[in-house]
């Protein structure tokens, strides 16, 4: 590989970063090269790519380190340090001097880049992200270019794919006295409720042993169901990282939930892609200038983006205390956490499963939620402690926090500002926010269409991305010029709109099937053989919803302030799969009728279009004022809140 450097067009030598007790040892430069053929963004003028690679150090006896488990059984190198290198992929401003001074860290998903299709409304390319961003169309709105941000990502889960431009990062394996480590783990296994249908099943480590007499299958319909043993001659490994069905060609039944035991082998260090993206933010914030530093020295506040497990990421990586660099600093001034719930990450342990998402129905009984789950500090009663996801130790950044009607229903989110058994509304600190886009679903983003899946209902196709343009600039702000955030907007239970399941007010449509509970928040012992286990239990709430089904509390964008059909932050399963049950993370589009006869023909007890609106100009109207209003609170950009008027004005009416 040809090592590059160049910082603002000037092309030099291969360099390392000046020699340092542990973090960043190097950066290795693939591509330097221009974005978007050089065209400019507003006042930050043209940006570059920079590819390549970062070289880190890690000294086991920094206490900065003791958390990353299994980093004593790590191999070590002639300095006795523990060695990793990562992808790296940064978007900068060819001119330094016209960027904004911050830097916007997005951490990667499953090794791929959310922000532009996510946050930006860039149209994905084909079925994939916009992983490798070339052209200006990918930058969608380009936002936080035109702002002139140097925008980052870098892999931190090992076995990330790098396919398609995915990131990833290198860790070692660990082992003890130089022997391989052997342990029991457990596999879920499902098919096709979160992708195409799988057969075979591949596993998430190597298995030590291919004689099934060291393993069980199981297979149950739901998680509630008693597992039910699949005998042996029922199943075969083909290699140490699969397993098949017998007779070869079977399929499993869609979304039945199989669970492999078996003796796992070669468990990576993963703890250390906390340690890789505090080193490499750290180093970035660097005073340095110059080619060993493709950030310039030019960085004075630094910023993070977390979507879904990423976003997960991002509250164990501050509730473990990897906001403070090794040096004594503060890593990331400011977050952005979205559609998390109150869910951690199963990264930071032997034979961790960073990939696992609990829902109602699959990966539910893996360690993902556990206290404290909220910024308000608070006692928990059900585990006997007490403590808050802010440490207050001078390193917490400035925290918001979005989710939509689906971590409600699905990731325990009403938890984050209320006390664990859901009694009373807990007051966050001045440095955190809180916000539900009512009615939005977890997949919300530009462009999805309108589809079943396995779902009953149709997909929502409501997008939260303009209320994240708007809280990333806020957050900017807050972390620039000290000008607060919004103030929160979620349910709670001191005004009646945070309740129970059965209380939601949902009204009742024909041939709509509603969910009756929440997903369990559960305590269990172990993921190896998880058992919920009995005594107090948290307790999840949800929005309650107006005469629509819209969630009363929370940002009303205009397609709930203003709407033409009923959209939910959930969705149930649909024969062939565990019918009734929330189906993952999707949401419902429930379309309104056309007409007062057309809906009392069919039993609708909602308002039809003609009956809300008298005409396309009173439409409109409705649209221009909620517009208005979210704007004046700043909670929608002017330009996202124009193109939202025009798109009124240019839709079919009726």
């Amino acid at each position: 590989m040809r090592t590059i450097w160049m910082l603002a067009g000037a092309l030099g030598c291969a360099l390392s970063a000046a020699p340092a007790k542990a973090g960043i040892v190097g950066i290795d430069v693939q591509t330097v090269e221009p974005f978007a053929d050089a065209a400019a963004f507003g006042e930050a003028g043209p940006y570059e790519r920079v590819i390549g690679t970062a070289r880190g150090e890690l000294d086991p006896a920094d206490p900065a380190n003791a958390g990353i488990a299994d980093i004593a059984l790590a191999p070590r190198n002639g300095r006795g340090m523990v060695e990793y290198r990562t992808d790296l992929f940064i978007l900068r401003p060819k001119d330094p001097a016209r960027g904004s001074g911050t830097l916007l860290y997005e951490v990667v998903n499953r090794g791929r880049k959310f922000l532009f299709n996510w946050v930006l409304d860039a149209p994905a390319q084909g079925a994939q992200a916009v992983n490798d961003p070339r052209t200006a169309a990918d930058a969608g709105t380009g936002l936080v270019l035109r702002r002139g941000d140097t925008i980052v990502w870098s892999g931190w889960e090992a076995d990330a794919l790098r396919q398609q431009g995915g990131m990833a990062i290198d860790v070692p394996v660990a082992t003890r006295d130089g022997r391989p480590i052997v342990e029991t783990v457990r596999d879920e296994l499902v098919s096709a409720t979160r992708g195409p249908p799988e057969a075979p099943f591949y596993l998430t480590f190597k298995a030590a042993s291919a004689d099934k007499a060291a393993a069980q299958l199981t297979v149950r319909r739901r998680e509630a169901d008693m597992p039910r043993p699949v005998p042996e001659a029922a199943w075969t490994y083909p290699d140490p990282r699969r397993i098949e069905l017998l007779p070869k060609g079977s399929k499993p039944l869609p979304g039945s939930l199989y669970a492999l035991t078996y003796r796992a082998t070669d468990p990576k260090v993963l703890g250390i892609g906390f340690a890789a993206t505090r080193d490499l933010v750290a180093f970035l914030r660097g005073d340095a200038a110059g080619p060993a530093n493709p950030a310039g020295g030019v960085i004075r506040h630094a910023v993070a983006l977390g979507i879904s497990q990423s976003g997960r990421y991002l509250r164990d990586f501050v509730n473990q205390g990897f906001n403070r660099s090794e040096a004594g600093r503060r890593v990331f001034d400011g977050m952005l956490v979205h559609i998390a719930g109150i869910g951690g990450i199963f990264l930071n342990a032997r034979f961790g499963q960073p990939s696992r998402t609990n829902t109602q129905h699959e990966d539910h009984l893996y360690p993902e939620n556990a206290f404290p789950f909220s910024a308000a500090a608070m006692h928990d009663p059900v585990t006997g402690r007490s403590g808050a996801l802010l440490r207050e130790d001078g390193f917490d950044p400035l925290l918001i926090e979005v989710n939509t009607g689906t971590e409600y229903w699905q990731k325990g989110a009403s938890l984050l500002t209320t006390d664990p058994l859901g009694r009373a509304d807990a007051a966050l600190p001045d440095t955190a926010r809180a916000f539900l886009v009512s009615s939005a679903f977890h997949y919300g983003r530009a462009g999805l269409e309108s589809t079943r899946g396995p779902c009953a209902n149709l997909r929502s196709t409501l997008n939260p991305a303009p209320v994240l343009r708007a809280l990333l600039v806020d957050l900017e702000e807050w972390v620039r010029e000290g000008r607060p955030a919004p103030q929160s907007r979620v349910p709670r239970l001191a005004d009646g709109t945070l309740v129970d399941a059965p209380a939601t007010g949902f009204p009742y449509i024909p041939g709509v099937p509603v969910p009756t509970a929440p997903n369990a928040i559960a305590r269990f012992a172990t993921y190896v053989d998880p058992h919920p286990e009995a005594g107090l239990q948290y307790r999840p709430l949800v929005p309650r919803v107006d005469a629509d089904g819209h969630d009363v509390a929370g940002i009303r964008l205009p397609e709930v302030a203003a709407p033409r059909a009923t959209a939910t932050g959930w969705n149930l399963y649909a024969e062939p799969f565990p019918a009734g049950e929330l189906c993952d993370r999707e949401g419902s589009r429930l379309l309104f009728a056309r007409t007062r006869a057309e809906r009392e023909a069919a039993g609708d007890p909602r308002a039809s279009l003609a009956e809300r609106y008298a005409d396309r100009d009173a439409y409109v109207a409705a649209v221009e004022r909620s517009v208005d209003a979210l704007v004046a609170d700043r909670l929608l950009l002017r330009e996202d809140g124009d193109r939202t008027i025009q798109a009124a004005r240019d839709a079919p009416y009726p």
